[in-house]
């Protein structure tokens, strides 16, 4: 079977003697990584956990503009803020929290009903649920998304890019 690789060139990384001070090349030019000052590095590129954190950035960003844009929806801008911490409980577990933002999509109330076993997110108007969202908790601060729909009447105007969940 023949395999095709993703990237048309290898990623190449180095390092030398200079403490935490990566070089990685790629197909235009080289990327300098490099730890922060208070674990022994100079802080002259971005650490191991904030490349890993853009690059799902990325891949987020672009997927979403593909199929916004498939969809034909009119969302102009998107936004990821992201972040990780590690939990020791039961063995090492890395956590890595996203929120996506459509700071320019229309503006529509999203209301929430909750009662600490499940809940649901929803937009409605004159009486009738148009889109929803709901989710069943599964421990402190974690949920299960287990439906979502959106009426014929709100495609493509934004609910299903507003669900936001503060736990």
């Amino acid at each position: 079977m023949i395999q095709n690789t993703l990237l048309e060139n290898d990623i190449l990384g180095s390092i030398g003697s200079e403490k935490y001070i990566c070089h990685i090349v790629w197909r235009n030019g080289t990327l300098i990584m490099d730890e922060p000052k208070n674990i022994g590095g100079q802080d002259s590129g971005p650490d191991p956990y904030t490349t890993l954190l853009a690059s799902l950035a990325g891949c987020t960003l672009s997927t979403l503009r593909m199929y916004i844009d498939r969809k034909g929806w009119d969302i102009p801008e998107i936004s990821v803020r992201m972040n990780m911490r590690q939990e020791t409980e039961n063995g090492l577990t890395t956590i890595i929290k996203r929120d996506i933002y459509f700071p320019q999509t229309k503006i529509m109330e999203i209301q929430q009903n909750d009662d600490t076993i499940k809940g649901m997110f929803y937009v409605e108007k004159e009486g009738l649920i148009m889109a929803e969202m709901t989710y069943v908790w599964v421990g402190k601060g974690k949920i299960i998304i287990d439906h979502t729909e959106v009426g014929e009447s709100l495609k493509g105007m934004g609910p299903e890019n507003k669900w936001s969940v503060k736990l």
